[in-house]
């Protein structure tokens, strides 16, 4: 080495220093005709919230309440996406069911026995969002009667690559009003109570 480089002054670490994270320019305030990515969370920005298939029930809960989210992306070894687990299925009727089901006791019961696989979820095209408004998204929540959509984009190669997410609780807020989304029957009950009514 020709030139020399000194080395940097470093300091000690001050107690109860935070750390960054990356963070989305949320908008304030939205229109049912404002651009649909106003509402998105761009995981181009925002770092997605992670979970394994073998992680415990209570660990993706715990995992929500400390990010602040109702959804957890689902992954393998190899970071590919295969399935999603909301706040419902966590906090719902799921982790008793798959704990009778199994037999164990709830602490055994794993992100794998309540999250919807890959094969069960439908996505969004990142190139249709791009010119969609907030009123397509808030319909098609509506529609699918679901609280949460996930975009994907497509590559080149023809690969989807998950980009964002949009959420009904998210969207109310930057509406400023409530977004009613009908509940689509989850258990047997619920479906057979339908059935017979």
């Amino acid at each position: 080495m020709d030139r020399e480089y000194p080395p940097l002054v470093a300091v000690p670490l001050q107690k109860g220093a935070g750390f960054a994270q990356p963070s989305q320019n949320v908008a304030a305030k939205v229109t049912l005709d404002s651009p649909a990515l106003e509402v998105m969370t761009d995981l181009g920005q925002v770092s997605a919230v992670i979970v394994t298939q073998l992680e415990s029930v209570d660990e993706a809960e715990r995992r929500m309440r400390q990010r602040g989210v109702r959804l957890l992306l689902v992954v393998d070894e190899a970071r590919r996406v295969v399935g999603i687990v909301t706040a419902t299925d966590v906090l719902g009727e799921k982790p008793m069911q798959a704990s009778m089901a199994r037999g164990v006791p709830h602490q055994e019961v794993t992100v794998a026995d309540i999250m919807t696989p890959q094969s069960g979820l439908e996505v969004l095209l990142l190139e249709d969002v791009r010119y969609a408004k907030v009123g397509h998204v808030v319909s098609t929540l509506r529609h699918a009667g679901r609280q949460h959509a996930a975009v994907v984009n497509v590559g080149a190669d023809g690969r989807q690559t998950l980009r964002g997410l949009f959420s009904s609780a998210q969207i109310a807020r930057q509406l400023g009003m409530a977004i009613p989304t009908p509940e689509i029957a989850s258990t047997f009950a619920e479906i057979k109570a339908s059935l017979a009514g």
